[in-house]
């Protein structure tokens, strides 16, 4: 077998804003596997100020991969153990390169187009006419969830935007979610929190900057709305002296999985199984991935079952994405096998 990659930059259809600051590209790897002429293909996401693996030998792994990729799975796994994005990619291009075509990983009734994933409709930061135009258009669009990023602009602001869309929409029709990526200082957030509250909803995502153990604990056992770690998950990689004493330490009401960030499949399961035995609510996001990666997280998602609606609605984000059959419609995301897909690099 012969592993080669290839970097890619996307580009967003317009600058997008996240309290770390506005995107405007996003890179990319792919790795791709060569056995007897059959090809497998796995998205290595980067995603640079948040991944763990965002240091500057990150190429020069991704070379030893393609050096030893005849090694076993889980020899090369366990040497990408502080690269799990390429992790989440060879996990991906092994399944592309065993399916019988590239991109059914997973075969279920989602990629047979007789089922569909319930998603959340995401708001960027930006000024309060911009988001309040992508809200009325997510609500137009559909969607039953939409998740808010909050903590750039200011919070009398963000306030006021949930409440425009409580003034016009209950808790029953539209679920309301934000993401403050870690925005809050610990000395404000529980008042802050309490100020959320008042507009039923359903979570925040990282309230307050990771690392911050017993202040996050804290803020989980007094908190008036349920709290889901993010970016808390990125970079603990031991399975017991890191993954379970983090749950149990913090105890939230919430973890959110990005398997580019936390390991791929086999990280992700681990966070799951911990997480189901200390009766802690979970759910998939995607993290910028092109339509290769989200795909696999789509695909790996259904299998999970799990009917929380998920963060796998950014597939339209950029203007050299791959043309795939990933569609979204009425606030679920489709897998249309009348469209063909276009890889091309």
């Amino acid at each position: 077998m012969i592993a080669t990659f290839q970097k890619y930059i996307l580009n967003f259809k317009q600058a997008s804003g996240t309290s770390r600051g506005i995107l405007k590209t996003k890179e990319t790897y792919f790795l791709l596997l060569n056995n007897n002429s059959k090809i497998g293909i796995g998205e290595c996401a980067i995603f640079r100020g948040l991944s763990i693996d965002d240091r500057p030998d990150y190429e020069n792994k991704l070379t030893w991969l393609c050096h030893n990729i005849n090694q076993s799975v889980s020899f090369l796994l366990d040497e990408l153990i502080e690269f799990p994005s390429i992790q989440f990619g060879l996990e991906q291009a092994l399944l592309s390169l065993k399916s019988e075509d590239e991109f059914t990983l997973f075969p279920s009734k989602f990629t047979n187009s007789t089922d569909a994933i319930n998603i959340n409709g995401l708001i960027w930061m930006g000024s309060e006419a911009f988001m309040k135009q992508q809200i009325e258009e997510k609500i137009a669009a559909g969607f039953s969830t939409i998740k808010m990023k909050i903590g750039a602009i200011d919070f009398e602001t963000e306030l006021k935007l949930l409440k425009s869309i409580r003034q016009n929409f209950s808790s029953e029709e539209i679920e309301l979610r934000v993401d403050a990526n870690g925005a809050f200082k610990p000395s404000e957030a529980l008042e802050k929190l309490k100020q959320l509250s008042a507009f039923e909803i359903h979570s925040i995502e990282q309230p307050i900057k990771q690392g911050q153990i017993e202040e996050m604990a804290d803020l989980c056992l007094k908190t008036p709305l349920p709290i889901a770690l993010d970016e808390e998950l990125i970079g603990v990689f031991d399975i017991r002296a890191g993954k379970q004493e983090l749950l149990q330490i913090i105890n939230p009401q919430y973890i959110i999985l990005k398997p580019s960030l936390v390991g791929g499949i086999g990280g992700s399961n681990e966070w799951i199984q911990l997480a189901e035995k200390q009766k802690i609510g979970w759910w998939i996001t995607s993290a910028l991935e092109s339509n290769i990666g989200l795909n696999a997280i789509a695909q790996y998602t259904y299998t999970l079952n799990n009917k929380m609606p998920q963060g796998l609605g950014t597939g339209s984000l950029f203007t050299n994405n791959f043309e795939s059959p990933l569609e979204v419609k009425n606030g679920h995301l489709h897998y249309n096998k009348n469209i063909k897909w276009k890889f091309n690099l």
